[in-house]
């Protein structure tokens, strides 16, 4: 079991493929981050540098929020790992809370596991209001298979993914592992649904939370961004909100089928036209300046 974690928290690369570039001065709505699992709020050679990059481009004047958990970076790293995802939530809906700079609203990045964690809070804590939610590979519908272990293809990751589903749902892994919250093993799915702590009570498939979706509805865009050559994040289709189809784990449900879409009423945000599906190539958080200028940030900087 030891090995077995330890594959499951191999780390990512946090090379998110960015540089530093003058865009305009325009003062914008704030930015909350929140960064993904093997990473913190501010590290010089990834968020720290992203933030700077996007006080770059969007105004000096634009306030820019990493959350961080815990009381340094060495907590905050550790809590991707080891601080219950509803713990974490609570503590960044307090920190925005009593921030007075996102009194008036803010955008919010999520990056990888920080999308789902940024979308609890926009369910769970409405205000101060999130305009535009921003996900970039966020895992909305969880995860079947092992960081850079492509399952299907080889034995040994597939070995692996059976003794994590046996052990995922267990009390101590779901209290003690982030990561488990979110463990979606769509050959059994009921028992997801019953043991799953985070991802099945946000996703609306033990109980429909009515609030839930009426908080989903105040956003003014919902942004998923896909990475088509994700090694990390399985099936890649999660990052928009899609996953297999129940009791098998080959093809991919149709978006508007899938019980956590229809539960959280987003076929109804597809047809106002508030939520966008993005692409781009690349391995996991790997996308360019030029992409970002051109995709991304239009949300942030009021254009849309």
């Amino acid at each position: 079991m030891f090995k077995v974690l330890l594959c499951f928290l191999a780390l990512s690369s946090i090379d998110y493929g960015y540089g530093l570039a003058e865009f305009g001065a325009n003062e914008s709505l704030p930015v909350v981050m929140w960064h993904g699992m093997g990473d913190t709020c501010c590290f010089s050679f990834s968020l720290g540098s992203f933030r700077t990059f996007l006080i770059d481009i969007l105004g000096s004047n634009t306030y820019v929020k990493s959350i961080r958990i815990g009381n340094n970076v060495v907590e905050d790293y550790e809590s991707g790992y080891f601080v219950h995802p509803n713990k974490q939530i609570d503590d960044a809906c307090h920190q925005i809370a009593s921030d007075p700079k996102l009194k008036n609203g803010y955008n919010a990045i999520g990056f990888s596991q920080g999308s789902q964690f940024l979308r609890a809070v926009a369910q769970r804590c409405p205000e101060p209001r999130i305009n535009n939610l921003i996900s970039l590979g966020g895992q909305h519908q969880g995860v079947f298979g092992l960081p850079n272990c492509p399952s299907l293809s080889s034995k040994t990751c597939d070995k692996f993914r059976k003794m994590l589903n046996y052990a995922a749902y267990t009390s101590w892994l779901q209290s003690y592992l982030v990561q488990a919250t979110y463990w979606h093993n769509p050959l059994k799915e009921e028992i997801y649904r019953k043991s799953s702590t985070f991802l099945a009570d946000i996703n609306n498939e033990l109980t429909i939370n009515q609030t839930y979706v009426e908080n989903l509805k105040k956003l003014n865009k919902f942004v998923l961004v896909k990475f088509s050559n994700d090694t990390i994040v399985q099936p890649i289709d999660t990052e928009w909100f899609q996953f297999y189809t129940p009791n098998q784990d080959k093809v991919i449900q149709p978006f508007a089928e899938s019980n956590a879409v229809k539960n959280l009423g987003l076929n109804d945000l597809v047809a106002s036209n508030k939520i966008v599906f993005l692409e781009t190539v690349g391995n996991h958080l790997k996308f360019t300046t030029k992409w970002f200028k051109a995709n991304i940030l239009p949300y942030l900087n009021g254009d849309i």
